[in-house]
């Protein structure tokens, strides 16, 4: 009877991660786990941007309610990562049963690339000095950040991200790139194919 219950469960919370993922798309990812199966807790995801797939195991923080019926039911907003290193803000909300163990899991992970993109974009946008740089580029460990802003600055412009942009708008970029001078500095290509998800050897083809 347990288990029917936790079924039926289950599925509400189905229909309510597929209402919240279509009213979120495509920033946001929902996740439905099974905290009584954890080896098999994913039991419905909607807009998939992780990755993942139905069937997988539970998370850490899936087994840390398992563990414990007094974890917090809901913790909001913490910081995550997506596998390909894409920023993350999650929300997880535990649900319990009637006899006061966790059992279930809803969780939304909101994909904050393109969001960063418009920060980016509205930073450059009321920057007083319009000046392009091209003569303190250095070696050093901020180059990659200024490469990171420069990509997202343009896909924002486009009102994508820095992994949707279409071949033609990546060539352009690539370019732009090219004439600033960020593909000529140490691991200055493979940086920008990685933020943009192409292979470096894309973006050598796409400088010519």
């Amino acid at each position: 009877m347990k288990k029917k219950s936790n079924k039926q469960l289950l599925e509400m919370l189905r229909n309510m991660a597929e209402g919240l993922g279509e009213t979120f798309a495509p920033f946001c990812e929902v996740v439905v786990h099974d905290l009584s199966n954890p080896k098999n807790a994913i039991y419905a995801i909607e807009n998939n941007l992780s990755g993942r797939q139905v069937g997988q195991s539970v998370t850490e923080l899936g087994l840390a309610r398992i563990r414990d019926p007094e974890y917090p039911a809901v913790i909001s907003n913490y910081a995550n990562t997506f596998s390909d290193g894409r920023k993350v803000k999650s929300t997880s909300i535990g649900v319990k049963d009637e006899s006061g163990e966790y059992v279930a899991a809803l969780c939304l992970n909101v994909d904050l690339t393109l969001f960063q993109s418009f920060q980016g974009a509205i930073s450059q946008f009321t920057r007083i000095d319009d000046r392009e740089v091209h003569e303190s580029l250095d070696t050093g460990a901020g180059h990659s950040e200024r490469i990171h802003a420069r990509i997202d600055e343009f896909a924002a412009s486009r009102a994508t991200s820095s992994r949707s942009l279409k071949p033609a708008d990546r060539k352009q970029l690539v370019q732009e790139l090219k004439k600033a001078g960020f593909l000529e500095i140490r691991r200055g290509a493979e940086i920008a194919a990685a933020h943009m998800g192409v292979s470096r050897a894309t973006v050598y083809s796409d400088a010519k």
